[in-house]
């Protein structure tokens, strides 16, 4: 979410071209390094920022944001160029700038911070104002060089909290207290004996329902987000209870998010967000985190519609992530910039007349009518390609229409490719990557081409030989080397992408090392006193609050991650203290559940596993068998978001080691064999894919 929403004629101030960079020309982030040659006196977030402080007795200027935030580029140019703001940023305060990618723990803290001082939810660029014990007192998000819509100039926001500080010491701690106060409310769950039943599942769905736009789908009226989390749950709900009317609210927003300007008509891949309601244009960006969940809530809406489009979004999506951010040896990159040659969209945005250009009249005058191209425009006198227009077509007629107009596309894309790229975040994330493995095996899953297998497991194994150590997961890896502590979601990501490795190949291998970060994890990050899991780990640095939070973000919250690792742990393994462990999380998380149904849409996923109880399908074959490749087919090409799968080998020797789901599971007359247990109790073995069918 950006700090500042329009984009007025930016004011060019003066700037200093000739300096040595500061000291952030020595950090591994991209971000902070496009900072390394401001006129500010920045230091990275450490000892010697915050001992300086101290000794000085100054403020701390503290700036969050990430490498492809077009706000952060916005007010990099107006302010942190500019000699004269930056002088009075040098001689007043401590400057410290922070990647809100490998420090997710101070953005959530400061995040929540400004939410004290601007009552809404805040945004990046984050600007705060710490005292030297990093106590916020004050502190906003995009700030322009001078007073601009309703905003207050930089300089004189800077002006105003010096003078607090020097000069109102009693009003700053007030603030500090009231910010404190509220860290220790969000950021401090208390546990509840209340039972969990499915009245939260259901008081959910309808809050959820409340305030879903029934002619454009999304939450609310704009900008808009592509936030899957509650998409899921309104997808559990329907299969739950029944009720289409919640399939038809996700298959809307699914259907005109893939029409609009937020979807990329040409490279594929999602947007940021729409700053407008019908997803017509987007913030630029491309994040891996929002792309990793698109294609799996794009892969639930094909299971159960089997649409075309939804299957094209999902493989154009994939390719686009080959494509744009892959590392050569199989991660993945954290996102693409929205900004090229200093302007946002301009590599994405097209005139009339360059379509004409590349595709001829005739078929540029069809493309145009379908894609909504227009002399006037529809962004900054250009135009964002969508297909909102046609998305009442019959089914029929737009793929008629889309078979036509592939070729017109793909020369588009062609000619795209000879303008100047957005800058590449090439930050590799462990939590980002974890996810988007998970995606890259759901498709394969889905669809059964190996290229998604091989993808996932490439970047499963750049992760296990790079970010992991002796079980502890790092944050980031650069130059071949784990950087930085974990947090409660790259662990927890990393296991979930495990267990979902293991689901796919049958490997124990994947399931062991799903299990040694999961207990390493409990062991590091569980509060032992009130249970729930920490953001940081018990050997993290000392920061403001030690934040416990089962809330979603732009990704799902990590506690909700680990519940649902915890279960499927528990379905394969049966070993009781995982299922414990996620009761007792489901109950510290309760209250906030029950209060907040969109940000705890994630948790509230798992409880419905919990509620549920999974279906356990166990196969007895041989991978690449056909029979058994046809029940895995049967199964994964179906909308089962409970559900544990288990292949096993035939000829396993007696006494081997298995799991527990695996026990008493024998083939029929030597022929593949699948089993669907739940509640302890297992079918009768079938050997045909239909009688499988039948049984989920």
């Amino acid at each position: 979410m950006p700090g500042y929403e329009d984009e007025a004629a930016m004011t060019d101030l003066p700037t200093q071209a000739d300096r040595s960079p500061n000291r952030l020309i020595a950090e591994a982030s991209p971000y902070l390094r496009q900072h390394a040659e401001n006129p500010v006196e920045w230091y990275p977030w450490g000892e010697e920022a915050l001992a300086k402080a101290k000794a000085e007795d100054k403020p701390i200027l503290l700036s969050i944001g990430y490498s492809a935030c077009h706000w952060c580029h916005v007010m990099a140019h107006e302010c942190f160029e500019n000699v004269e703001i930056a002088g009075l940023m040098n001689q007043d305060f401590i400057n410290v700038k922070v990647d809100r990618e490998e420090r997710p723990d101070l953005d959530d803290i400061y995040q929540k911070s400004a939410q004290v001082f601007l009552g809404r939810g805040g945004g990046w660029p984050l600007t705060m104002f710490l005292t030297p014990d990093q106590e916020p007192f004050y502190g906003g998000t995009y700030f322009p060089p001078a007073p601009r819509h309703n905003l207050p100039g930089f300089p004189e926001v800077l002006r105003g909290v010096v003078e607090a500080y020097r000069n109102h010491r009693d009003d700053v701690r007030k603030n500090v207290e009231k910010v404190k106060a509220g860290l220790l409310r969000v950021g401090t769950p208390q546990p509840s004996d209340d039972s969990l039943t499915d009245r939260l599942l259901d008081e959910a769905a309808k809050n959820l329902g409340q305030f879903f736009d029934p002619v454009y789908g999304g939450f609310g009226e704009g900008p808009k987000f592509p936030t899957v989390p509650p998409l899921n749950l309104l997808l559990r709900q329907a299969a739950r209870t029944k009720e289409v009317v919640h399939l038809q609210l996700v298959l809307l927003q699914l259907r005109t998010m893939a029409a609009g300007g937020i979807y990329d008509h040409l490279g594929g891949g999602f947007h940021r967000y729409s700053v407008d309601g019908q997803w017509l244009i987007p913030h630029f960006e491309k994040m891996l985190y929002d792309n990793a969940q698109l294609v799996r809530i794009y892969l639930d809406g094909w299971r159960l519609t089997k649409e075309d489009r939804f299957r094209e979004v999902v493989e154009e999506t994939l390719e686009y992530v080959r494509r744009e951010l892959t590392h050569p040896d199989g991660a993945f990159f954290a996102a693409q910039d929205a900004d090229s040659e200093g302007h946002e969209g301009s590599y994405f945005v097209w005139e009339p007349g360059e379509i004409v250009s590349v595709l001829g009249a005739e078929t540029a005058e069809e493309f145009c009518r379908y894609y909504g191209v227009t002399e006037s425009g529809n962004f900054e006198g250009k135009n964002v390609l969508n297909r909102l227009g046609g998305v009442q077509l019959e089914l029929e007629a737009q793929v008629k229409i889309e078979s036509l107009l592939r070729p017109a596309r793909l020369k588009l894309l062609a000619a795209r490719e000879q303008r100047v790229k957005p800058q590449r975040d090439d930050n590799i994330l462990t939590s980002w990557n974890g996810m988007m493995v998970s995606a890259y095996l759901d498709a394969y899953h889905a669809f059964g081409v190996p290229a998604y297998l091989a993808a996932a497991e490439q970047a499963l194994t750049f992760l296990l030989d790079y970010a992991v150590e002796n079980g502890r997961v790092y944050r980031t890896v650069r130059g071949g080397k784990g950087r930085l502590n974990g947090y409660l979601d790259d662990a927890a990501g990393l296991a979930a992408a495990l267990l979902d490795a293991f689901e796919a190949t049958s490997h124990r291998w994947y399931l062991e090392q799903a299990r040694e970060v999961t207990d390493h994890l409990l062991e590091r990050y569980w509060d032992e006193a009130a249970g729930g899991c920490f953001y940081t780990s018990n050997d993290h640095e000392a920061l403001l609050h030690r934040m416990k939070t089962g809330t979603d973000s732009a990704i799902p919250s990590g506690n909700a991650t680990v519940a649902m690792v915890l279960l499927r742990l528990f379905s394969f393994t049966k070993e009781q203290r995982y299922h414990d462990r996620a009761e007792h999380l489901f109950r510290v998380f309760r209250n906030v559940i029950e209060h907040n149904a969109y940000g705890s849409s994630a948790m509230l996923c798992a409880l419905d596993w919990y509620l549920r109880t999974p279906q356990e399908i166990v196969v007895v074959g041989t991978r690449g068998d056909a029979m058994t490749e046809s029940f895995l087919s049967t199964v994964h090409q179906r909308y089962l978001p409970n559900r544990a799968v288990l292949v096993v080998e035939a000829t396993r020797r007696a006494g081997e080691s298995e799991l527990a789901l695996a026990a008493g599971k024998t083939s029929v007359d030597g022929q593949p064999t699948a089993y669907v247990c739940q509640h302890q109790t297992c079918s009768p073995p079938v050997t045909e894919s239909h009688r499988l069918n039948l049984l989920l």
